[in-house]
């Protein structure tokens, strides 16, 4: 009896085996905390050995810190997505921190809970954390300069409006793992209203703006 010849084994080339590595550690970090990301797990995931992972990543707190970095600027991106640049810089600030806060992103909130604790004792983590908090501070810092430059909104310091909007973000992450235990409608729209605050605009104007449609 003729054994049938198993099918040829498709090599990756190494960039793409090593996206999806990262990839993988991304997914599990998001879901499941980054400190179930080990070699092992990633390559359980994958169906590989663990020395392919190892090959790419010698150590796993180095996967532990790019997977983090990885997660944390595609969750950027689907924050702040390119298909809205178009619209007026107040309509996506407002979708941005409607995003945030709604409970689809509890995740990442989450996420960054995880990896500030965790920087403490993981120095890539660290720079990753450091890197990524710096890409935020200027993308949302960016954005509100150019909504003064259109006149929509209203402060002298860009940046240091940013500061108050991100701080009251992440001072509402803290609470990402308490199961709803504090629950006031204030929160929902907090980092909404201190926007507004720093920002010049009436009470309610970015709530009503994270819902507007697009002009066609």
């Amino acid at each position: 009896m003729t054994s049938r010849p198993r099918p040829a084994r498709t090599r990756k080339a190494p960039e793409e085996r090593r996206a999806e590595i990262l990839r993988t550690a991304a997914r599990i970090g998001l879901e499941e905390g980054l400190e179930r990301i080990t070699l092992r797990r990633v390559a359980d995931e994958l169906g590989v050995r663990p020395g392919l992972v190892g090959h790419y990543f010698p150590a796993a707190d180095l996967l532990v810190s790019e997977a983090f970095a990885d997660a944390a600027a595609r969750e950027r991106a689907a924050l702040l997505p390119a298909d809205e640049e178009s619209l007026p810089p107040a309509d996506r600030l407002a979708r941005y921190l409607a995003r945030l806060t709604d409970g689809e992103y509890l995740d990442l909130s989450r996420l960054w809970l995880n990896a500030r604790h965790l920087s403490r004792f993981k120095e890539h983590l660290r720079a990753a954390v450091a890197a990524e908090e710096a890409v935020n501070r200027a993308v949302l810092t960016d954005l509100v300069a150019e909504g003064v430059r259109a006149g929509e909104f209203t402060t002298d310091d860009p940046a240091g409006a940013t500061l108050h909007i991100l701080i009251t973000v992440d001072g509402l992450g803290a609470y990402a793992n308490d199961d709803g235990q504090v629950d006031h409608p204030v929160l929902d729209d907090m980092a909404l209203t201190t926007a507004e605050r720093v920002l010049g605009l009436p009470k309610g104007t970015l709530r009503a703006r994270s819902t507007r449609p697009a002009a066609p």
